[in-house]
């Protein structure tokens, strides 16, 4: 038997009847113990149902493995590959996927419904840096006693924010009465987002 055939220790197996959802766990080679298998060829074509020995006979001439993609067919469906190719490039794609990954973190900015001036281009500036760096931020209202009675003066400072800070960032959430609170989710223009590593959220 060449040196191909290396079987490996049983894991978890494939739960794609299809083949399109192969694991890298899947049982393969000499480990395949059924005494018949759908097998599939290394481009898809269907082969068919065949003994055990003529599936390792047909994967031993093609130097490829025979690696179970289906175990819960009956009977399951094996397919014809370079296991350890496949099994590399699956890793390389996972890895490439983790790079590329775009972590969103959730700042959090909260203000008062009558929020001096000085105090509110301070809160803005948080905003426009939180939004440069590609964060979300979640802007909190906060109402005390009468000020409940009167939503619109929230309303209306998120929509002064909003609009002063439009060219960094879009309304993802509209604002939303919540008890006491009021809150919007604003979220950075695409071109926005940068790398980086997972973070807590944060309050201001």
């Amino acid at each position: 038997m060449p040196a191909r055939f290396h079987g490996l220790a049983p894991g978890p197996r494939a739960s794609s009847h299809g083949g399109n959802q192969i694991s890298t766990e899947s049982r393969i080679n000499d480990r395949i113990r059924v005494p018949e298998v759908r097998l599939v060829g290394a481009e898809g074509e269907q082969i068919g149902i065949v003994s055990i020995q003529e599936a390792m006979r047909l994967a031993q001439e093609a130097d490829l493995d025979l690696v179970e993609v289906a175990p819960t067919a009956r009977p399951p469906v094996c397919k014809l590959m370079d296991y350890g190719k496949f099994k590399y490039e699956s890793d390389q794609k996972r890895r490439e996927a983790r790079k590329n990954q775009v972590q969103t973190v959730i700042k959090e900015m909260k203000l008062r419904p009558k929020i001096d001036p000085h105090d509110y281009e301070t809160k803005k500036g948080h905003v426009v840096r939180f939004l440069k760096a590609g964060d979300k931020v979640k802007i909190t209202i906060m109402f005390r006693g009468r000020e409940q009675s009167r939503p619109e003066l929230g309303i209306r400072l998120l929509q002064r924010l909003s609009t002063d800070v439009a060219d960094l960032g879009y309304v993802e959430a509209q604002p939303k009465q919540d008890g006491r609170n009021m809150t919007m989710v604003m979220a950075p223009h695409k071109g926005a987002r940068t790398l980086r590593a997972p973070e807590q959220p944060a309050s201001v």
